[in-house]
């Protein structure tokens, strides 16, 4: 497992970072990952939104052996998100800013990777309400890891490093 990096914020900078995360509804590591990679060349930036993405699904493996299912569940859905922003920046050097485009570049994805990437987006879309709802358990994201991991790992193989 990597290890994360521990910065120290004023409390109140730190909550309008939460705060801007949560108006984007995106996780606040989505949120710093944007904010970071955001001038960066589109090809540099899916490189990393990419490391992010795997990243994220470490510490979400992390957060799940620890039992803390939505930390997990919010960890995936951004590996997921991040996943397919990193798709369409090195495709198109396209930038990804809602939910909807997320969407509709997903279809992009299920006609050139499979039909498969319909489940994984599901899965992910799943552990997103699952944050926000606290409905599933850790075994609903073990399983969402599974085909979300897949995901990351078809769009990685495209990107190289």
């Amino acid at each position: 497992m990597t290890e994360g990096l521990v910065i120290r914020l004023p409390r109140a900078i730190a909550e309008r970072l939460k705060r801007e995360a949560r108006r984007q509804g995106i996780s606040l590591e989505e949120y710093l990952v944007e904010l970071l990679a955001g001038d960066l060349d589109p090809r540099e930036r899916a490189r990393e939104y990419i490391e992010a993405a795997r990243g994220l699904l470490e510490e979400a493996r992390g957060e799940l052996e620890k039992g803390n299912t939505r930390q997990a569940a919010e960890k995936a859905w951004s590996a997921a998100a991040l996943a397919v922003k990193a798709y369409a920046a090195w495709i198109e050097g396209k930038r990804l800013t809602s939910h909807g485009e997320l969407w509709e570049y997903k279809r992009r994805l299920e006609k050139e990777l499979g039909e498969w990437v319909s489940d994984a987006w599901a899965q992910a879309t799943a552990m997103h309400v699952c944050f926000y709802e606290a409905w599933c358990a850790g075994q609903d994201v073990e399983e969402a890891l599974k085909r979300i991991e897949k995901l990351v790992e078809e769009v990685g193989k495209r990107i190289p490093a």
